[in-house]
């Protein structure tokens, strides 16, 4: 297997895993859990980082005049690490909103 695709199964394998963190821990939100919930954006944020990582060192390729062929595999890695970060915020603000329904209901 070619370095490109090693690279964006990397990329795929660990954003994916950080995007399930996130999802996870805007559900845990959601039940009141916000320790669960912000250990599990963190447990995602560590492993989103590797796959950034491997992201960044295709860019450093194309900033060294290395040409990076761009193709499918690549592009689903990218829209997955686009995606996993749209799903942190989500789940950030998920914990804000149920920290805020929280104390509204022990008012």
């Amino acid at each position: 297997m070619e370095n490109l695709e090693m690279i964006s199964f990397q990329i795929i394998s660990c954003v994916g895993t950080a995007k399930s963190s996130y999802i996870e821990a805007a559900r845990k939100a959601q039940e009141y859990e916000f320790d669960k919930a912000e250990e599990l954006i963190k447990e995602g944020d560590a492993i989103y980082i590797k796959g950034h990582e491997a992201h960044a060192s295709l860019i450093q390729q194309e900033a060294r005049g290395e040409s990076v062929a761009v193709n499918m595999l690549l592009m689903h890695a990218e829209d997955q690490l686009m995606a996993a970060e749209n799903f942190k915020a989500f789940a950030q603000q998920q914990i804000v909103i149920f920290k805020k329904f929280q104390d509204i209901e022990n008012r």
